[in-house]
């Protein structure tokens, strides 16, 4: 081998010296993961896989995530944060909660680069029994939990359980099996469809 010829890659974990450039090897594992479920789905997904592509051994990725469905559940957890912050969107006047709730969670499915995700998500749980228990799980523990205990109304967990199959009714017609006329209706003209709906769910006693 010549002084010029690269040097062999070695397998393994990274070097130091790339661990310590750009992201750590926890958060590339994560971006890896979300891309990989993303594109290939929960059931063609593989350890090895994610790991192949955030560039580190397998063996690091079952260190800080353990089985598949745990890996799948941080990248839930991570996809669906801008979700999380829904309280603040609860916190305002009651008599606006349903149409603040839709347009908060219309908008989440608009952004490609929340929407993309969320719906390779939607579509794994569908398709897979460990990954819509993983996404039910989270949903009800980190999401509806929230929202149950902000509201000042009888069966609140009810409600909420209510007004997300409601939204996610209308994210699989509108961005999953794009059904028309609603694929393309305005987001605005969703909204005041749909406002009324949950403020009777979530504010009506």
């Amino acid at each position: 081998m010549t002084e010029d010829a690269p040097a062999p890659r070695r397998r393994g974990r990274p070097s130091r010296k790339t661990a310590s450039e750009g992201p750590d090897a926890r958060t590339r594992i994560l971006e890896a993961a979300r891309t990989e479920f993303a594109e290939r789905g929960y059931d063609k997904t593989s350890i090895r896989g994610i790991a192949k592509a955030a560039g580190v051994d397998a063996a690091l990725v079952h260190h800080y995530f353990g089985t598949k469905d745990e890996v799948f559940a941080a990248a839930v957890e991570v996809t669906f944060e801008p979700a999380l912050v829904v309280h603040t969107v609860l916190a305002g006047p009651p008599e606006g909660l349903g149409e603040r709730l839709a347009r908060f969670f219309l908008s989440v499915w608009e952004d490609p680069a929340t929407g993309s995700p969320l719906l390779a998500i939607l579509r794994s749980a569908l398709t897979h029994e460990a990954a819509a228990k993983v996404l039910r799980e989270f949903v009800l523990r980190r999401l509806l939990e929230r929202i149950a205990a902000e509201l000042d109304v009888p069966d609140a967990t009810f409600r909420a359980e209510l007004a997300a199959s409601h939204m996610i009714g209308i994210a699989t017609l509108r961005y999953m099996i794009r059904a028309e006329p609603l694929a393309s209706a305005d987001p605005e003209d969703i909204v005041a469809m749909v406002a009324p709906t949950l403020q009777r769910y979530l504010g009506e006693r």
